[in-house]
């Protein structure tokens, strides 16, 4: 609570003062685990020095604008009110073991992708502020972004961001966000605190560029080790209506809370994460001009761009239980401890400095998307868990080539790294892309490829804290992905096609047990997109996915996946904006991935076969100029009248880990120009 007050007196200061005075990213087709949060952003060859638009700072509008650090394109913020998980860090693809910010995973196959150092904590992933998504924003007027959500059970979501420029070329933007949720079930509290300050300058002469980010992940999930049986959850007993009364493998209810005041954690994870990014840019190139009637707008052309890049990290990865001695066969039987100590804790800490030089040049001085890029990194890493120490360096090489063609009908992309040295010798990343406009009544088509050699993760590869059982002579995970899309802008429908060759597979085979499928095998997944126009009201948002792996690959994801929303969408009047209806998500029976508490790892399991009921929300969106509200009543498919009504039939994310009955949230989001 502290820093949300000294982030809004903060904020109040900033506003006075304010009063008085595309990117061609990774490959397409599923987040990689982990990707790109363990390495310096790529790119950054573009930037907006070459713009013949003149902003007027004075006029009474707001005009917002952002881009990413690797890109020079300028977009707009999504005011859409058609889907809510456009507004929160979860996503619908992914299940989550119950509550709003405990340990979650995508239902569609997404291999890690990214090479070198990696620490092998990924569960909590989706709450996270990342360097990747970093808006660096330009804005006419101070601008406010505030989103607030309550729900069920004293679940608290809060959302500030804050942005102004300080001259037409420096900007900074401020973000907060909370989430906050004790949970039906007994110790599956969250809290998660997130922030992110970043700041770019170009100065007057166009030809120096600054960019800053600091950022702080402060997560943190209490674990239950999932419900002692599934019975408990349509049961004659009545006190099992009550969720948090059903016992538990770990954590006594009698040291659990359900106060959302108190954020002590008794049993569970907590990893944070500290991130700085400076980067600075120095072109050479020419100066120009424009003169349109009596105003002249003076821009640079650059040809060639020296690049700097200093980006420091903290992590600090921790499990605790100060009640293990109350589940001393939970830790036997999963982890093998002889003996159990009333309290337990494992903690891992790691800090890694990297240093990136860049030469960028431009072939053609009147398009900035167009440009060539050469480099090389140096990156120290240091752990110290005060029993285990290690310290190694690696050395980076990466060049690439991208091209967005002034006719915009061409957009692509040639990047390639190298670890030449350092203890993740022989690590690779190749990847290209083709984007192809085929008009605005056609729409666009897409194709891509990416081979990635990369080191196992460190947790599941070199010796650490935490109690994992290593298998010997783990080698080099490696990954083909193919990608293809096409979007047919005249139908509303985009198909999707990705094709996986994967060698070395390494993952957990129970709790604490590392293991590596070595056989090369094949993964597709192929989905559509489309909305149906049923009237002039009604629409229907479909998403199909079918996805397979060949062979005895230790992979278990449900081979249909499908989201489909019936929504009524109006403008019942002039500032007005509705779209309300049913959301519906399903996917078919298989073995979900079993949950590893003290590793905060999912691991491959056959024992149990999940069946679900399709999960089941009412909604209703609305918009009233700046002003938009998400009500939603989520899980409407739990209703069952066994033992008396009630929302208790719950499907199950992972082997004992349920999903609550019915869940109401509301979310506000209201925008200010300051």
């Amino acid at each position: 609570m502290f820093m949300l007050v000294l982030f809004l007196i903060f904020l109040g200061a900033t506003e006075t003062y304010g009063q008085g005075r595309g990117m061609m990213g990774r490959m397409s087709g599923g987040s990689s685990r982990g990707g790109g949060r363990g390495g310096a952003a790529k790119g950054g060859g573009g930037s907006d020095s070459l713009s013949f638009e003149k902003r007027n700072f004075a006029d009474d509008s707001v005009n917002v604008r952002f881009r990413y650090l690797d890109t020079a394109r300028y977009t707009v913020l999504d005011s859409s009110i058609d889907d809510y998980y456009k507004r929160v860090p979860l996503k619908q693809e992914y299940v989550y073991l119950g509550n709003n910010g405990n340990a979650a995973r995508p239902l569609l196959f997404s291999p890690m992708r990214s090479p070198g150092w990696d620490g092998g904590f990924h569960a909590l992933d989706l709450y996270a502020f990342t360097i990747d998504e970093t808006k660096f924003m330009n804005t006419t007027k101070p601008y406010t972004q505030l989103g607030f959500l309550v729900g069920s059970k004293a679940e608290q979501n809060l959302d500030i961001i804050h942005t102004q420029n300080i001259s037409p070329d420096w900007n900074f933007v401020v973000q907060y966000r909370l989430i906050n949720s004790p949970g039906a079930f007994n110790s599956q509290n969250t809290n998660h605190n997130n922030i992110r300050f970043n700041s770019d300058y170009t100065s007057k002469s166009k030809r120096y560029h600054a960019f800053f980010i600091f950022m702080s992940n402060a997560l943190q999930s209490s674990e239950n080790g999932g419900i002692v049986s599934n019975d408990y959850l349509v049961n004659e007993n009545k006190a099992y209506n009550d969720r948090f009364n059903i016992p538990t493998n770990l954590a006594s209810a009698a040291y659990s809370s359900r106060n959302f005041f108190n954020v002590k954690l008794n049993t569970g994870n907590r990893y944070t994460e500290r991130q700085l990014l400076f980067r600075q840019q120095y072109d050479f190139g020419k100066k120009d001009s424009v003169v349109t009637d009596s105003t002249v707008t003076r821009y640079f052309l650059p040809r060639v761009r020296f690049e700097h890049t200093v980006h420091t990290f903290s992590y600090d990865y921790k499990y605790m239980d100060i009640q293990a001695s109350l589940a001393p066969n939970f830790y036997k039987d999963n982890y093998g401890f002889v003996d159990v100590p009333e309290k337990l804790s494992f903690e891992q800490q790691w800090k890694i400095l990297k240093n990136d030089f860049s030469i960028i040049q431009f072939p053609d001085a009147n398009n900035p998307l167009q440009f060539f890029k050469a480099g090389i990194s140096y990156s120290h890493y240091s752990s110290d868990t005060g029993v285990l120490k290690n310290s190694f360096v690696n050395v980076m090489v990466h060049g690439e080539y991208r091209n967005r063609t002034k006719n915009k009908k061409w957009d692509m992309l040639l990047s390639g790294e190298l670890y030449p040295a350092g203890r993740d010798a022989g690590n690779y990343d190749i990847l290209a892309r083709l984007q192809r406009s085929l008009g605005k009544k056609l729409g666009l088509v897409e194709l891509g490829f990416q081979n990635i050699n990369r080191s196992p993760s460190y947790l599941l590869n070199y010796e650490s804290i935490f109690p994992v059982i290593k298998k010997d002579g783990l080698r080099n995970e490696n990954v083909t992905g193919l990608y293809a899309s096409l979007f047919m802008n005249s139908i509303k429908t985009k198909l999707v096609f990705n094709y996986y060759l994967n060698s070395n597979y390494t993952y957990f085979s129970n709790y604490n047990t590392v293991d590596q499928y070595s056989t090369i095998f094949n993964f597709i997944r192929a989905g559509i997109s489309k909305q149906f126009k049923l009237s002039r009201k009604w629409n229907w948002y479909m998403d199909i996915y079918v996805q397979s792996v060949a062979g005895n690959a230790p992979i278990h994801l449900p081979w249909l996946y499908t989201r489909n929303r019936l929504a009524y969408e109006s403008t019942p009047f002039r500032n007005l904006v509705v779209s309300t209806g049913i959301d519906l998500r399903y996917y078919n029976s298989y073995y979900a991935d079993g949950y590893s508490p003290v590793l905060g790892q999912f691991f491959y399991q056959t024992q149990q076969k999940i069946s679900t009921l399709p999960d089941l929300t009412a909604y209703m969106n609305f918009r009233v100029r700046s002003f938009t509200a998400f009500i939603r009543l989520e899980n409407l498919n739990t209703a069952t009248t066994k033992y008396g009504f009630g929302f208790k039939n719950s499907n199950l994310a992972a082997p004992l880990y349920a999903m609550p009955g019915m869940v109401f949230r509301l979310g506000i989001f209201w925008n200010f120009v300051n």
